[in-house]
């Protein structure tokens, strides 16, 4: 049904999430062949990214970047580490303009209350900003489509937006058809566990299209729309998300001349810049909570591990005089001697798999709180450059009593 409502040739560009399937993929890519002719599908992880482009323009170059922090390989029934979440990019061609669109899915939130992958989602949004603004600086128009599972003031949802600069489409679109308040997760919807939306009893809303422009091109959303619920005649809706559409207009231009209301321009980016180091050293802190519970759970791997490293030796032990007392009796039953062998070694080997995914999750988010860091560092010398705000001809009075040489 999602083939069929795409291959109507209304949508230029198509993002999907969840597209676990690739037999899935290859069959809207046979049915969209005439309406949308490039395509890509982003592989990743075990049951792969589940991210997928189709476009009606060429697509020039792809790149997955896979984020290096994505839950916890024991937290089968979430599933969100086998996905191997990631951002998918690609370069197309419209017309005489050059556009990187992106495509994500960042790890779901399952409790508001004790969300315990909350460190996580936050280096997934940095790594996404580092992502975006580093591959985009010679794109004349930057489009980001996906389910970021936060809401719209979230920590990792500002972080991303302003420091990238991306524009919200519901935010900025002059015209809105679809769900109350943009909501993208209702609770109407068969497929949703309405559980997981506590506090939220209508639903929240936390799939996005984002865009922006560049010197040359200004880019503006004209209207945007959601689906609503159930598909007409049907007692069921495309997915448990609630699609989104937006109708972005180009628009280029020749770049303003320097030196204009430099004062104004100074003074709102000073602002900005002020805001984004606030944002990032609240980000900091939220990856510092983060790195502690991984130390802690590292530490309790640890101890476990030696326990049972020490009840194997004291196992070992009994064996061995056991075995030099050839006359005497076994102590305990053979059985429950090699039940009891085998209980030590797989709590060993469980808790050194822990230990070094652990330290691999410590890592990754020391190494992204040393880049916020660095990056706070970098923005508060930024800001030390901007003029203060003070009245002009104001003459600086020499010092009193300065010592003569």
């Amino acid at each position: 049904m999602i083939g069929d409502m795409l291959s109507k040739g209304e949508h230029d560009i198509v993002l999907l999430q969840e597209v676990w399937s690739e037999k899935d993929h290859l069959s809207l890519k046979k049915k969209l062949a005439c309406s949308h002719p490039h395509s890509h599908y982003f592989k990743s992880g075990v049951i792969g990214s589940g991210l997928a482009i189709f476009s009606k323009h060429r697509i020039l170059d792809t790149f997955l970047y896979r984020y290096s922090l994505n839950g916890y390989p024991y937290m089968a029934h979430h599933g969100d580490w086998f996905g191997g979440k990631a951002v998918g990019m690609a370069v197309l061609s419209i017309g005489s303009l050059t556009a990187n669109v992106y495509v994500t899915h960042l790890h779901a939130e399952y409790c508001r209350e004790k969300d315990s992958y909350l460190p996580h989602r936050v280096v997934q949004a940095w790594e996404l900003q580092q992502f975006v603004r580093h591959t985009s600086a010679g794109a004349d128009v930057v489009i980001l489509g996906g389910d970021l599972n936060m809401h719209p003031q979230d920590l990792g949802n500002r972080l991303l937006r302003s420091y990238t600069g991306l524009r919200d489409s519901y935010l900025e679109t002059a015209k809105f058809d679809g769900c109350e308040d943009g909501m993208t997760l209702i609770a109407d919807n068969p497929f949703t566990c309405k559980k997981e939306l506590v506090p939220f009893e209508k639903g929240i809303r936390i799939d996005y299209i984002l865009f922006k422009g560049s010197s040359k091109t200004d880019i503006f959303c004209d209207s945007m729309s959601t689906t609503k619920g159930c598909v007409p005649d049907h007692p069921f809706p495309y997915s448990d998300h609630e699609a989104l559409t937006s109708e972005l207009r180009l628009e280029s231009h020749t770049p303003p001349e320097v030196g204009k209301d430099e004062q104004s321009k100074d003074q709102d980016s000073a602002g900005k810049v002020a805001e984004l180091v606030d944002i990032v050293t609240e980000a900091r802190t939220e990856v510092k909570v983060g790195l502690h519970c991984a130390e802690r759970k590292r530490c309790t791997a640890a101890r476990t591990g030696v326990m049972g490293l020490a009840l194997l030796f004291l196992e070992l032990a009994i064996a061995t005089v056991s075995w030099l007392a050839l006359g005497a009796e076994q102590p305990f039953p053979r059985t429950s001697f090699y039940l009891l062998a085998a209980l030590c070694f797989a709590i060993l080997l469980t808790t050194s798999l822990l230990y070094i995914f652990y330290t691999m999750e410590l890592k990754s988010l020391q190494g992204a709180e040393d880049q916020m860091r660095l990056a706070v560092g970098s923005l508060q010398e930024k800001l030390r450059g901007f003029p203060l705000a003070q009245p002009h001809n104001v003459q600086r009075k020499p010092p009193v009593g300065d010592p003569e040489e």
